[in-house]
């Protein structure tokens, strides 16, 4: 349960101190590389779907691979977002596929064992919320909004939480985990024990911080009672609000708490409070944002450390170890992207990590309450269910000709993983540079690093010999017809249009004025002079980033959506606070809840969503950020001379990403990973999972102790 891998020789590198091993109480992680805990929408209804997405992580060198939070009883539900749960002996074989899948290569398995206290609303098993002192959390968003508020704990409710935890950890045990988390973060239960904004309590377990610790100590002491000879006990504690409240002995409260239970746990595990700053979007935020916070951390314990900050540099990750900032380097984010690199650290392969482009999409899966997906890897989620990996796609049966037509994040995508499967590959666009879209977005307010998307692919399809790449090559089906190869693969992106929206929710009608912009029109150079309204239907992250790109520019910007907030979906991807703020700063006016029904290029004509009260602006210029439709002229030219295609030779041809379906840039990423693995085979099969039921569901009559 505890093997190490078999050292390798290997020329001595810089790099050398991230691959020492390092004890973690009872066990030792192979190595610095740790995949802390984090929701990947794979709960116990999908227990080989979860193991094959961790396993991989091990495989490709991840010294320690943790699940999500873990439910120790129904008093912690979640649901309908997706959760685990440590419940009974059905919990512990669904967990058991997932540490028997990580010991294979050698690294170690941890647990977060979670009470959400006051921050669920039980909604499935109807049970009363738990809080220090019956303080709800009352969210604004809706996904997370309840009317069911927690029930005040007394002495026997902490009694019951101390027992569970240490049920829970028993049942870890057994399911063969060798690290078992206590939780006191993010706003869960044992957070709420420490911080005085949800615990008022007057007994031994509030007032004073001595007292409001007093929980969370309990809870790392029963959970070391009951494995703690066998595994390593890890708290998990946000520290970003007691950093900012000061200490009576120490520079805040996050210093005396690391103080007061310094010899306790076996690992600290250190964060963030709130989704937006723990894993704050690269749009906002660069690599190892969390130091300012988390940085006396180790000066305060000589237990190992582990942090997270979105780490992509190998160079960042030594930094932070070398200067005493964390003895391991956590990621979340980066191991999704790229689950094989440490081995790439290791094996001095760093031109070839795909770097975590800081979008989020990640996190938006879970709120989707779906398994994780990626812009970088499409083939996270995928493992078991359609058997991708990330680093080997297999070789095809016959190596053919195929013509990638359109250079942008779907293109490069299908070519590069055409070219791995042995395939001979043409791309062309006719552009005068690769990334499609991106050769625009990265240009905008923070978008910078998600050009990682083209310049991995770039990089590797450079290194190919069976790939050809060519510029300015605006093919029509003529062209197509000389070239005759097997297949077609038509990635031509979509268009932003001039559609407004209705009191339906559906684009309607075409505002027609020459000032009405797109973002196309911004792309090609065309920019609006004089006051400016954006009117945004897409809620994702264009219209309030154009908005950005507009008032950079000296452009007096008013920002109007018929949501309930600027770029709502971000609510998904943790960046709505930021971008309200970021707006803010750029001095733009938000109307919420309002469309535009007419402009006549001096006055725009705004609808209230709900009520049709009409209000008139004056501007200049509109910018429309709503409908993106297909740029599928040349496949429906194709698909008219289909005939004369056959006859060419040419097999099949087929539109992938934004050019079948408009999206997000992870959905055109996958539609051309997935179209480059079914390359004249057809769909193939899709596995549904199913959860573990061995043992006859029964009562839970005594919780804790099923």
């Amino acid at each position: 349960m505890n093997m190490l891998p078999k050292p390798e020789s290997r020329t001595e590198s810089r790099y050398d101190i991230l691959f020492e091993p390092i004890k973690i109480g009872p066990v030792t992680a192979p190595n610095r590389f740790y995949q802390v805990p984090h929701a990947s929408g794979m709960t116990n209804a999908l227990p080989r779907i979860r193991a094959k997405f961790r396993e991989t992580k091990a495989e490709g060198g991840w010294g320690v691979i943790c699940t999500g939070a873990c439910s120790i009883d129904l008093s912690s539900d979640d649901a309908p977002l997706p959760m685990a749960t440590m419940w009974d002996d059905n919990d512990i074989k669904a967990h058991a596929m997932m540490t028997d899948a990580v010991h294979r290569h050698g690294a170690l398995a941890g647990v977060e064992l979670w009470h959400g206290g006051a921050s669920v609303m039980n909604r499935q098993t109807r049970v009363a919320p738990l809080s220090p002192s019956g303080i709800p959390w009352m969210a604004t968003h809706v996904g997370f909004m309840g009317n069911l508020r927690p029930k005040t704990m007394d002495k026997q409710d902490i009694r019951d939480v101390l027992r569970w935890q240490a049920e829970g950890a028993r049942k870890a045990r057994i399911a063969g985990f060798d690290i078992v988390y206590v939780y006191a973060g993010m706003g869960y239960l044992g957070y709420e024990f420490l911080l005085p904004e949800y615990n008022h309590r007057i007994d031994e377990y509030g007032g004073s911080l001595e007292n409001r610790v007093r929980f969370v100590r309990e809870m790392i002491e029963v959970t070391k009672d009951a494995v703690g000879k066998d595994c390593g006990v890890a708290l998990r504690v946000s520290l970003e609000e007691l950093r900012a409240k000061a200490g009576r002995n120490q520079a805040s409260e996050a210093h005396e708490l690391i103080e007061l239970l310094s010899d306790i746990p076996d690992l600290f595990d250190v964060k963030m409070d709130s989704s937006p700053t723990d894993c704050s979007p690269s749009r906002f935020t660069g690599e190892g944002s969390h130091e300012p916070v988390i940085d006396f951390v180790k000066k305060l314990t000589k237990k190992p450390v582990v942090g997270v900050g979105r780490f992509t540099s190998p160079d960042a990750m030594v930094s932070q170890i070398k200067r005493g900032v964390l003895d391991i380097i956590g990621g979340a984010r980066p191991s999704i992207a790229d689950p094989f690199l440490p081995n790439k650290i290791r094996e001095n392969r760093i031109e070839e990590i795909r770097e975590c482009i800081g979008c989020n999409i990640c996190i938006s899966s879970w709120h989707d309450g779906v398994p994780v997906r990626c812009t970088q890897n499409p083939t996270v989620g995928e493992e078991w269910r359609r058997g991708w990996h990330p680093e080997n796609p297999g070789k095809a049966g016959v190596a053919e000709r195929v013509l990638v037509i359109g250079g942008g994040p779907a293109g490069l995508e299908a070519a590069l993983t055409l070219g791995r499967r042995g395939h001979h590959v043409t791309l062309a666009d006719k552009g005068t540079a690769f990334g499609g879209r991106l050769t625009f977005e990265k240009t905008l307010p923070g978008l910078s690093a998600w050009n990682r998307v083209v310049d991995y692919r770039l990089g590797r399809l450079r290194e190919m010999t069976n790939v050809e790449m060519y510029l300015e090559s605006d093919l029509g089906v003529d062209e197509i017809i000389d070239l005759a190869p097997d297949h077609v693969l038509v990635a031509t992106g979509a268009r932003w249009t001039k559609f407004l929206y209705s009191s339906m929710e559906i684009p309607v009608g075409k505002l027609a004025h020459e000032r009405v912009f797109t973002p196309d029109d911004i792309a090609a150079g065309r920019m609006p002079e004089g006051p400016t309204l954006v009117f945004d239907f897409d809620n994702y992250y264009m219209g309030g980033v154009i908005t950005e790109h507009l008032a950079s520019k000296g452009v007096p910007v008013t920002y109007v959506t018929p949501a309930g907030q600027a770029s709502a979906w971000t609510i998904m991807t943790n960046e709505l606070p930021l971008i309200a703020r970021a707006l803010t700063s750029r001095n733009v006016a938000v109307r919420t809840l309002e469309m535009v029904s007419a402009f006549d290029g001096e006055t725009v004509t705004l609808a209230n969503i709900f009520t049709g009260q009409k209000t008139e602006l004056q501007c200049r210029n509109v910018v429309i950020s709503g409908l993106r439709l297909p740029r599928a002229e040349l496949f429906e030219a194709m698909n008219a001379r289909r005939a004369d295609l056959e006859a060419a030779g040419i097999k099949s041809f087929e539109l992938v990403g934004d050019a079948l379906a408009p999206g997000a840039l992870a959905h055109a990423v996958h539609s051309g990973h997935r179209a480059a693995q079914e390359l004249g085979l057809g769909p193939q099969p899709f596995r549904r999972d199913a959860p573990i039921v061995e043992f006859e569901p029964s009562y839970w009559s005594d919780r804790g102790n099923a």
